[in-house]
């Protein structure tokens, strides 16, 4: 069996389904990973093989974009303004960006780009006849390049938000560069996703209509070694902060809240890992002696020896932590990871609150509760034992074979 896949322009919007790669991979079936070039890298080093044909409007711009309409609409819960969609500064006033400008000189050629990204893809699909097309919910060319070729396609959620969402939150995005009327299939519906290959526990299943495939979350935040000193007992409760790398980039210099949270835990009787990149290593400078920084080690290697876990709400960082069973404090500064957050909180798994909410009191307080009461971490324990009752990816193996022969 051929198996494509096709995958937008950021790591974590399919991380989720790097393992469902290496179990069809190890079932002796082909797989092809259409994405954009700036993807080759991490495609490679999850053990995958790139086809570097797509393009598109990047991912930085469209969440700019729907940012703005937030604010526009009055539903942008932040004492701020968003981001200007192109430039990236800060804006003082809605009027900043000039709208009609940017609709007249720059969204056609960005519609452009993104129908000639949805053409390589059925291209490929025609030459390499899959039997089964696979997709994140960001990169629609999948689903035209199955609906084109004739064979099914499921969607991939990258966690607990599904494919119905308030519009506001939507993970999936609009056909602006009219590709599938042109190609005889009408405007793109979200009815058009008829299979759903959901990694969530049951007890946090995002909203979709479609067929739901279950699949066991089987972490992948890349490959790096992990440190010695994890298999050393602990004298005490040890915390994770890990944040987005991208979050600045799409929310703002206010969203970076990694120093604030780090200095919010200096007091609590615990121990403080944080895992970041260089560059946010360099920015920290000192810190205190209770908190041990270490350079992209993956959140699978470090959560499962941690009490809990500080975050900004990305589905990988979620997903991780409930399968180490552990709870969860979450800060959020998008419509996304709220709906996260909140879907955490709501199942008793973890804390959550708006970004601009959480100052050093309010973290340390939340993070201390998750410390001293146990009912977190029992749920954090329950949904774990749930995640590891569903098909592992191996098994999924064989859905997707009865899928492509029916």
């Amino acid at each position: 069996m051929r198996v494509l896949f096709t995958v937008s322009s950021w790591p974590t919007h399919y991380s989720a389904m790097v393992p469902l790669g290496w179990a069809l991979q190890a079932a002796g079936h082909e797989v092809r990973v259409l994405c954009p070039p700036s993807q080759v890298g991490p495609v490679s080093e999850a053990g995958l093989p790139p086809a570097p044909v797509l393009g598109g409007m990047d991912v930085v711009t469209r969440l700019r974009l729907q940012y703005y309409e937030e604010a526009v609409e009055g539903v942008w819960p932040y004492p701020w303004l968003p981001l200007h969609p192109l430039t990236g500064e800060q804006l003082g006033d809605l009027d900043d960006f000039d709208v009609a400008g940017f609709r007249e000189s720059v969204a056609p050629e960005l519609d452009a780009r993104t129908a000639r990204s949805f053409d390589a893809a059925v291209e490929f699909a025609r030459a390499w006849r899959p039997h089964v097309v696979l997709h994140d919910p960001a990169s629609l060319e999948g689903l035209l390049a199955a609906r084109v070729a004739g064979v099914p396609s499921a969607l991939c959620l990258w966690g607990p938000v599904g494919t119905h969402e308030a519009e506001h939150m939507r993970i999936v995005p609009t056909d602006h560069s009219g590709s599938f009327p042109r190609y005889g299939l009408g405007e793109l519906s979200l009815d058009m996703i008829e299979n759903v290959v959901d990694p969530c526990p049951a007890s946090l299943a995002p909203p979709t209509p479609a067929r739901r495939l279950p699949m066991r979350y089987v972490p992948y935040n890349g490959n790096r070694p992990a440190p010695a000193w994890l298999l050393q007992p602990a004298d005490r409760p040890r915390v994770c902060v890990t944040w987005s790398t991208a979050l600045s980039t799409v929310s703002g210099p206010n969203s970076y809240l990694l120093p604030e949270v780090i200095h919010a835990l200096r007091d609590l009787d615990c121990d403080v890992i944080v895992t970041a990149t260089p560059a946010d290593v360099a920015a920290l400078g000192a810190v205190p002696v209770s908190v041990r920084v270490v350079e992209h080690v993956p959140l699978r290697l470090l959560l499962p020896g941690c009490d809990a876990v500080v975050h900004h709400g990305g589905s990988g960082s979620t997903l991780t932590a409930l399968c180490a069973g552990i709870p969860q404090f979450i800060a959020t500064f998008a419509a996304e990871q709220t709906v996260t957050g909140e879907r955490v909180a709501a199942a008793g798994a973890g804390r959550h609150m708006l970004g601009h909410l959480a100052d050093r009191d309010a973290i340390r307080a939340a993070v201390g509760e998750l410390l001293s009461d146990g009912s977190y971490r029992a749920v954090a324990t329950a949904l774990r034992d749930e995640i590891l009752t569903r098909p592992t990816p191996a098994r999924l193996v064989g859905s997707l074979e009865e899928l492509a022969a029916a």
